[in-house]
């Protein structure tokens, strides 16, 4: 796999400064069920690195010492940890507000049969990828018989709840480009696949979230393979918007790897780029308990203009609401 990091580093990408901490995000480990074409963790099922109870305990710690609101859990598919439930218990509990960035998959993995139950006994909201409403599209980027798959999970969660304005259980799902173009608006892909989940499969959700994907791990090593890292670059610099650097995820979030090392975002994380701009050593979130972060300075590379490229990306989605004009890449 070709490392995209060293065509990074050098960047123009506008100087971004922290606001108060709102959200934990914590790896719970690179394993996964799949091998996603787009994952930018390169996750998979031979990966085999994974937090500890130890480490999970510090998050807890951490939350409660910076009132932190949100606990977003990933991966991986960040079930697969065996702490997995133990740290969403203990979180609920402290009344963390706990995400869940399910592939949807898992629920029907050998073992996990009662997950989607005990999402829904915890209220935990759950984050979902599904790139398309078609199968072909799903099948080609996360493998053949992913969508029949994740139909299967969803109809489970359906009848647990979620996705039902009246029961108070949010899933969400996630769109992603099958390529090296910008996400279509988020408002009207939404309306799209509401429209056809709901006519051909009976399944409803709350929000859909479009990403942009990242040039970097598999996504940027294909690009490069393919002749496409380039202008891939020069289209998410070209969209650029100075004004949805107010939103980025990185001014009120950071995230923690499996070893309890602290980034600006994840994807800075699967970068090793370290805590803070122009910082060399990592920080571990102990040294974080009494420390403050509003005001730092956010460690930014040129992947960066994937976040504030058009609309806007985030771990939430689109950064603005309003349709954007986007430029799309010539083939």
């Amino acid at each position: 796999m070709r490392d995209t990091l060293p065509l990074l580093l050098e960047t123009h990408f506008p100087a971004v400064a922290r606001q108060r901490v709102e959200t934990l995000q914590a790896n719970l480990g690179y394993r996964c069920n799949q091998s996603c074409t787009h994952c930018h963790v390169a996750a998979g099922p031979q990966r085999t690195e994974e937090m500890i109870w130890e480490t999970m305990e510090l998050l807890l710690r951490y939350a409660a010492a910076r009132h932190i609101e949100n606990l977003d859990l990933t991966g991986g598919a960040p079930e697969l940890n065996p702490y997995f439930r133990g740290l969403v218990i203990r979180a609920r509990q402290q009344k963390l507000h706990v995400m869940d960035r399910c592939n949807l998959t898992i629920l029907n993995e050998p073992g996990q049969e009662d997950l989607a139950v005990f999402l829904a006994d915890h209220a935990v909201e759950i984050t979902a990828s599904l790139p398309c409403y078609l199968e072909e599209n799903v099948d080609q980027q996360r493998g053949k018989g992913v969508f029949e798959s994740s139909l299967v999970g969803l109809r489970q969660l359906n009848d647990l709840g979620y996705g039902r304005s009246d029961s108070g259980l949010t899933l969400n799902l996630v769109y992603n480009p099958l390529g090296p173009v910008l996400p279509p608006d988020q408002l009207g892909l939404e309306a799209a696949y509401k429209q056809e989940l709901a006519e051909h499969y009976g399944i409803v959700f709350s929000r859909l979230f479009v990403l942009a994907n990242m040039p970097i791990q598999r996504f940027g090593s294909q690009l490069i393979s393919k002749g496409q890292f380039v202008p891939y670059m020069k289209l998410l610099k070209s969209a650029h918007r100075d004004e949805n650097l107010e939103a980025v995820m990185c001014r009120n979030l950071i995230s923690v790897d499996w070893q309890g090392y602290v980034y600006d975002c994840d994807f800075n994380q699967m970068l090793k780029l370290p805590l803070g701009a122009g910082g060399a050593d990592r920080t571990h979130l102990s040294a974080l308990l009494d420390r403050e972060l509003i005001g730092a300075k956010v460690r930014v590379a040129d992947h960066c203009y994937g976040c504030t490229a058009g609309q806007g990306s985030s771990c939430g989605g689109a950064l603005e609401s309003m349709p954007v004009p986007i430029p799309v890449m010539a083939a």
